[in-house]
């Protein structure tokens, strides 16, 4: 039960920080060859970010 809700709210989190993340883009008019580049390293940063938390949790049971 704990795995699944730390993949649900893993999938909520990344989604919101997608969103957070189109959101800059738009506001600091970042040109769209750049973008993918953005998402890509703010995506990756996060995804380490997400397992260093499960892992945390995971250890600590």
């Amino acid at each position: 039960m704990l795995i699944a809700s730390i993949i649900l709210f893993s999938i909520i989190y990344l989604f919101q920080i997608n969103r957070l993340t189109h959101t800059l883009c738009e506001r600091k008019e970042i040109p769209e060859e750049k973008q993918p580049k953005i998402y890509r390293t703010i995506n990756v940063l996060i995804t380490i970010l997400l397992l260093n938390f499960y892992l945390e949790v995971v250890t600590a049971m």
